[in-house]
């Protein structure tokens, strides 16, 4: 090695003085290098902290969240983000909202732009720091959230362009350089000094020297924060530092003992020291202390054989590591309650959601107690003492606490009433301990105890000032009992849960009104008729009613109307348009119009609601309805149906084939846009009809066409099964167990009427047919055994066939018909309706009528392509031999 003069030293100092000069311009650059680095750093980290702080001051100002608030939030923050910029040194401070939109900024006119910056942590809550590439160049900024009662209401960014962080860095460079060569200079000299002294004292160290360096040494060793021991190769204990002795509490006589006979050490330990092994941050226990170990041989650059131990108290930090565990845990599970509790809108799922969450991350055991009322979707009263176990869930299912569903009256002296009554939560570390709730139930809580139970949490569900019920949370596992830790972790939980359950309350006595008026709205009977037999059901879906309906309407002549309507939307108003309506398809029956007649009136019904809700401030929303009608006749076995905007019905025929009739699609009821067109089928005997909405056969999960053919499936090939057990079989195929929607089921087994229980005559028109066609009537009459009515036959059929007749048209047409009435039936191809009138005392017409309303059960008139039917029917003998109709006497007895 050559000297500082290019020439080679003649003697070792003169190389250690060379060597000492190189060894220190090395350092001196890695210094001037490393203070380079440090400074770059320093400024960058100076940099951020200064535009955290920056950004973190004005984002908790007094005033800024008034100025967010302002009409003009940019007018108001605009100077004062320029002040602040100017005075925090900063190179711009912009306020903007939480989608990013810039409220200030150096630049005016980027203003209402949006920003360059990564929100989404901010957002979350976080303050982020990033680098980007903004309108003011590379910059370094950070962002700030400010909050509004806990909510992110706004964002704050504060930063420095880059080049002018880095600009400093490299005005300090000549400083350091400057400062870099001082150094050298200095240590080249000192070094040539050492180097000198060296030269002169390397052959004359003396003991003393050499044992002040040992006793250096020792000093370090017995002063480091760390544990040093030494062990032979045969286990025995060369060296133990002062650390070492205090954290393994080892005898004064450690040193030369063989690690074994060391009786403070625990086995664990023994073991790792004498195995002679490497060993990293092994965690061993040392009385009521972790000691992080590592240890390694001692051999490895010809030292003698053996090993050294380093050993760290690792205490507090696990006991500090344990706690933030703690602390993520909690946090963790309030996030997982937030899309874990309520995800739907029922009281009792709500309740098991909150146990399911805290069981075991909170507690061993969790149980929630609502008040009676609650569960019915009413509100408690202070006077509500009864407690209903909503939901109990454990880490074991054997335990003895109270099972779900059972009625709960809890006593003053117990924490669950204490808690109901104040609204203020009770921890209670011991169980056994409080006499209270010993007393409630002395046999359970005596089991409960001994099962292992020894703490509890009660919290109050509480929601709008209303206390539903209580929650409570038992631990038996863990030997510790409940802290106010855990207390002010449960009041989080059971609060967001009370929400919940508060809404599910709510939406529960929503539905129970609109289930309850939609069921007064329905038939709760059918009516007795000959022509059908019919079976139905009605399921309310579980999110919510909507206004399905159906219905049977015996109609004139052994008719009957099948009506199956399904209005939009859900709720109480749904059901309310759909007992209007169903109000209407009443009414319009009795007109006696064909089917697509029917809807062409209901649609026009439709409209004029949406106009009616359209000229409310009541958000009702527009009205719209599907609906399909049909006519049954069993004489002709003719059906006649019409459908807007309803699914097809399906036809299951005789031979159990089953198809869908192809009756014309008409719109829905309320848009007033196309006509109904009437489809004409003709069935056999022991058809069945199958009317219903569209909530049986759609789904999401599936197609439409899927379902129609589940339908079928579910119909084909049982000829013989009542309509009853076909409407069981037909919702136990479709219907998953909590319907999503309100299904409307109506299955009618068509009936004949027998051909010798109808009777048809040609009227010849001519008043004088009167008197044959009464004659005609009155032997049928006697045949079908009515003879008690042949009197009041006769003298309905003279009068109907009589104004036939004489204000009528050709050809006229007489039908009496034996069913559950006997009905008299006049047609004629006149468009003209008759109608009664009070007839004068000396007028000698306009009482024809009057006889026949008289005699008649009820009576009236419908139109045909033909022409009109005037019919009228009559009650049948009951079985004391009289009639509902009036006597002979009565009628002959009238002042015509």
């Amino acid at each position: 090695m050559r000297s500082l003069t290019g020439r080679r030293p003649r003697s070792l100092a003169g190389q250690v003085f060379a060597l000492q000069v190189a060894v220190v311009m090395l350092l001196v650059v890695a210094a001037v290098l490393a203070l380079v680095a440090e400074s770059r750093h320093d400024n960058s980290t100076a940099a951020k902290d200064r535009s955290i702080a920056v950004a973190q001051t004005f984002a908790h100002s007094p005033g800024l969240l008034a100025a967010l608030r302002s009409p003009d939030p940019p007018a108001v923050l605009q100077p004062l983000t320029e002040a602040a910029r100017k005075t925090a040194g900063v190179d711009f401070i912009v306020v903007m909202d939480t989608k990013g939109i810039r409220y200030t900024h150096p630049r005016p006119e980027l203003i209402g732009k949006k920003a360059v910056a990564t929100i989404a942590p901010a957002l979350a809550g976080h303050v982020y720091t990033e680098i980007v590439n903004g309108p003011l160049g590379r910059e370094a900024q950070a962002i700030v959230p400010v909050h509004d009662h806990a909510h992110v209401v706004a964002l704050v960014t504060a930063g420095m362009r880059v080049e002018n962080v880095t600009g400093a860095v490299a005005r300090q460079i000549p400083i350091i350089l400057g400062a870099g060569a001082i150094a050298l200079a200095l240590a080249t000299s000192g070094t040539a000094l050492v180097t000198r002294r060296l030269r002169r004292q390397t052959h004359r160290l003396g003991p003393a020297e050499m044992n002040r360096m040992y006793e250096h040494h020792d000093a370090v060793l017995h002063a480091v924060r760390e544990g040093v021991l030494i062990v032979s190769e045969d286990g025995r204990l060369l060296l133990a530092n002062d650390e070492a002795g205090r954290l393994l509490d080892l005898p004064l006589d450690a040193e030369g003992r063989l690690i074994p006979d060391l009786p403070s050490l625990d086995p664990g330990m023994v073991e790792l020291l004498t195995s002679g092994r490497a060993a990293t941050d092994e965690v061993h226990l040392a009385g009521s202390r972790l000691l992080t170990v590592n240890q390694r041989p001692t051999d490895r650059h010809g030292g003698p054989q053996g090993t050294v131990a380093t050993l760290r108290d690792s205490t507090e930090l696990r006991a500090l590591s344990g706690r933030a565990e703690n602390a993520r845990e909690q946090l963790r599970l309030l996030y997982d309650a937030g899309p874990g509790i309520g995800t739907t809108l029922d009281v009792v799922r709500t309740a098991e959601e909150l146990t399911t969450i805290a069981v075991p991350r909170l507690a061993d055991f969790a149980s929630v107690d609502l008040a009676e009322p609650v569960l019915h979707g009413d509100e408690p009263t202070s006077t509500d003492t009864n407690m209903r176990r909503t939901a109990v869930r454990g880490i074991r299912d054997d335990h003895p606490l109270y099972k779900a569903d059972q009625l709960i009256t809890f006593l003053p002296s117990t924490p669950q009433a204490r808690a109901f009554a104040t609204g203020r939560p009770e921890l209670v570390p011991d169980l056994s301990a409080t006499p209270g709730w010993l007393a409630q139930d002395p046999e359970r809580t005596r089991t409960i105890v001994d099962y292992g139970i020894h703490s509890l949490i009660t919290v109050p569900l509480q929601a709008r000032g209303v206390i539903l019920g209580m929650a409570n949370f038992w631990r038996s596992e863990k030997p510790q009992p409940f802290e106010e830790d855990d207390q002010a972790l449960a009041e989080e939980l059971v609060a967001r849960a009370a929400v919940s359950i508060d809404n599910a309350r709510r939406y529960t006595r929503e539905h129970l009104m609109a289930v309850t008026l939609q069921r007064s709205l329905l038939p709760r009977s059918l009516p007795e008729q000959s022509a059908l037999d019919v079976a139905h059901r009605y399921l309310p879906a579980v999110s919510g009613v909507s206004g399905d309906w159906f219905d049977v309407i015996p109609l004139p002549g052994s008719r009957v109307a099948l009506v199956v309507g399904d209005v939009v939307g859900h709720g109480l108003h749904a059901a309310a348009t759909m007992g209007r309506l169903r109000t209407a398809v009443h009414n319009f029956s009795t007109l006696e119009l064909p089917p697509d007649e029917i809807l062409r009136h209901l649609d026009d019904l439709v409209g004029r609601i949406d106009q009616e809700e359209a000229g409310t401030t009541a958000d009702a929303g527009v009205v719209g309805a599907t609906c399909l009608y049909a006519i049954y006749d069993p004489v002709s076995r003719h059906c006649a149906m019409a459908r807007a905007g309803h699914p097809l019905p399906a036809l299951v025929r005789p031979d159990g084939s089953v198809s869908f009739p192809d009756v014309p699609a008409g719109p829905p009821l309320g848009l007033g846009t196309m006509t109904f067109e009437t489809a004409e089928l003709e069935v056999a005997e022991g058809t069945q009809f199958v009317l219903y909405t569209d909530g049986l056969i759609e789904d999401r999960t599936r197609d439409i066409d899927v379902g129609f053919e589940l339908l079928r499936q579910a119909l084909a090939g049982h000829p013989d099964r009542s309509p009853e057990e076909s409407c069981q079989a037909v919702l136990d195929a479709l219907l998953p167990d909590r319907p999503k929607d309100d299904v409307a089921l109506l299955i009618a087994r068509a009936r004949a009427i027998p051909p010798e229980h109808v009777a048809d005559w040609d009227v010849p028109f001519d008043p004088a047919a009167v008197a044959g066609m009464r004659a005609a009537a009155a032997e049928k009459v006697d045949d079908w055994g009515l003879s008690e009515l042949a009197f009041a036959t006769e003298l309905l059929l003279s009068e109907l066939v009589t104004n036939a007749i004489r204000y009528g048209s050709e050809p006229v047409t007489v039908r009496l018909l034996y069913d559950r009435t006997l009905t008299c039936e006049v047609a004629d191809s006149s468009s003209t309706s008759p109608h009664l009138r009070d007839a004068a005392a000396m007028d000698e017409g306009g009482r024809g009528l009057f006889l026949v309303a008289q005699l008649a059960k009820r009576w009236g008139a419908r139109y045909t392509p033909q022409g009109k039917v005037i019919w009228a029917e009559i009650s049948l003998p009951r079985p004391d031999g009289s009639t509902g109709g009036t006597a002979r006497s009565d009628v002959l007895g009238a002042e015509l």
